[in-house]
């Protein structure tokens, strides 16, 4: 487990950073959806970013962001962990940060994102539905906490 690092709120110069994050984890972990999807929607996250509730994961020695969570009210937008910082408690910081604030929380994710799929069932989420993401045509989850 990562502790050495510091959960967050984004700052202006955090950006770029989160931004690099962002697109290299989604290409990584949907292998099953076209990287130009990701691609053409980089600006556009770009630019709601820093209006949303994200908060980053520090660290502490060299101040390099290894990873960020974005919420929308009680709706997790996307938890991001670098590759090779994955499964060292990253993800479970920033998602405990978010379950101290809210009594609920749900999220969508890619059926076929196995990992994701038991990182959060292993949280104490709950399948609640099935459904397909009109953007990428692939079947998700719609999962959900109850604290």
């Amino acid at each position: 487990m990562e502790e050495n690092s510091r959960v967050r709120r984004l700052q202006k110069e955090d950006l770029a950073a989160v931004m690099e994050l962002w697109l290299h984890t989604n290409l990584q972990a949907h292998p099953f959806v076209s990287e130009a999807y990701w691609r053409e929607n980089f600006e556009g996250v770009k630019e709601a970013l820093p209006k949303a509730e994200v908060f980053v994961c520090q660290k502490d020695d060299t101040g390099e962001i290894i990873g960020f969570i974005g919420m929308e009210g009680q709706y997790i937008a996307g938890i991001f962990v670098k590759k090779e910082m994955q499964s060292m408690g990253i993800g479970k910081k920033l998602l405990d940060h978010v379950k101290q604030s809210r009594e609920k929380l749900t999220l969508h994710v890619y059926q076929k994102n196995q990992r994701a799929v038991d990182f959060y069932l292993r949280e104490g989420f709950s399948i609640r539905a099935e459904a397909l993401d009109e953007n990428t045509g692939k079947k998700e989850f719609l999962l959900e906490w109850n604290g």
